[in-house]
C-alpha cells in the first residue's frame, strides 16, 4: 500500500488536473457559476426554516427556534460535501472507461479527484457561513481552530467510502441507484435538521433498552461529525473529544479498508468497464 501511495504522489499533477476539470464541468454551463455553491445551501436553509419553524403549530422543542437558519446551515454544508462526493465518485471508474482501458495511471485518482473537487466546493460554500454567523450575532471562539481537524476526519471517511463504492459499481452498476435511496435515509438519521441531544438516552426496542443517542453517534460517523461542526461553529464550544476520537479512528479504518479493497480489484477494472 505504501508503494501505491508513493506512486499516487508521483501522479499528483494528473490528480490536480482532474480536480480542475471536474470543477470546470460543474460550472461550465451554469448562468450563475460558482454562486450556486452559496445559493443551493441558502435555498435549502430557507426551505427547512419555513417548514420547521414557521409552518409548525407551536414550539415543540425538537428544533431550536432561535438562530435556526445558522443551526441547520452548519450541518447542511458538511452533509452536502459528504453526499456530493459519495454519489459523484460512484461512477467515476465506469464513466472513464476509455481512459482506464488505454492509459496507465493509479486508478484511485478517479474517485479521489471527485472527492477533492467536492472538498474545494465545500470550502467555497463555507464562505457563506461567515456572514450568516455575523448576521445572527453568533460569536467566534478559539474552538473554531479545530475546524481543519474535523474536515480532515470527514475527508478520510468520504475517501474510504468513495473507494469502496466506486469499486463496487464497476461490477454492479445498480450501486448508484441503491445509494440514492440510502443517502436519503442517511440524511434523516443524521442530526441535520434537529439537534442530536433530542435523541432518547433510553428507548426500549423489541424488549431491549438502547441508548439511541449514544448508538447513533457510534454507528453513524456523520452524526458525530455534524455534532462536531455545530459545536465549533454554532455553539462555540469544545467538541466531544471521546466521540470525535472514535470517529477519527473509524474514518481512518474505513479509508484503509477502502484503499485495500480498491487495490485488490483495480487490476480487473479494464476487463469489467
Amino acid at each position: 500500500m505504501l508503494a501505491h501511495i508513493k506512486e499516487l504522489f508521483k501522479f499528483r499533477n494528473l490528480l490536480q488536473k482532474l480536480v480542475a476539470r471536474d470543477l470546470r464541468v460543474r460550472y461550465k454551463n451554469s448562468v450563475l457559476g460558482i454562486l450556486w455553491s452559496w445559493l443551493n445551501p441558502l435555498f435549502m436553509m430557507v426551505v427547512y426554516t419555513v417548514v420547521f419553524i414557521y409552518m409548525r403549530r407551536s414550539d415543540n422543542g425538537l428544533v431550536p427556534s432561535r438562530n435556526f437558519p445558522v443551526f441547520v446551515l452548519c450541518a447542511l454544508l458538511p452533509w452536502n460535501f459528504f453526499s456530493g462526493a459519495i454519489l459523484g465518485s460512484i461512477s467515476s471508474i465506469a464513466n472513464n472507461a476509455p481512459l482506464v482501458k488505454k492509459v496507465y495511471f493509479p486508478r484511485e485518482i478517479l474517485p479521489l479527484s471527485i472527492v477533492l473537487a467536492n472538498l474545494v466546493n465545500f470550502g467555497i460554500s463555507l464562505m457563506i457561513l461567515v456572514p450568516m454567523l455575523l448576521i445572527f450575532r453568533i460569536k467566534f471562539t478559539p474552538w473554531i481552530l479545530l475546524l481543519p481537524a474535523i474536515v480532515a476526519i470527514q475527508l478520510c471517511l468520504v475517501s474510504g467510502i468513495a473507494l469502496i463504492l466506486s469499486t463496487l459499481n464497476v461490477f454492479y452498476r445498480d450501486t448508484r441507484a441503491i445509494m440514492d435511496v440510502t443517502m436519503m435515509a442517511w440524511f434523516f438519521v443524521t442530526p441535520i435538521i434537529y439537534p442530536i441531544d433530542i435523541l432518547p438516552r433510553s428507548r426500549e426496542i423489541f424488549g431491549i433498552t438502547l441508548d439511541i443517542h449514544r448508538w447513533t453517534r457510534i454507528l453513524n460517523p456523520m452524526a458525530s461529525l455534524v455534532a462536531a461542526y455545530r459545536d465549533v461553529l454554532y455553539h462555540g464550544r469544545l467538541v466531544g473529544l471521546d466521540f470525535l476520537a472514535r470517529t477519527a479512528a473509524t474514518s481512518l479504518v474505513v479509508l484503509l479498508i477502502g484503499y485495500a479493497v480498491f487495490l485488490k480489484f483495480s487490476p480487473r477494472f479494464g476487463e469489467e468497464v
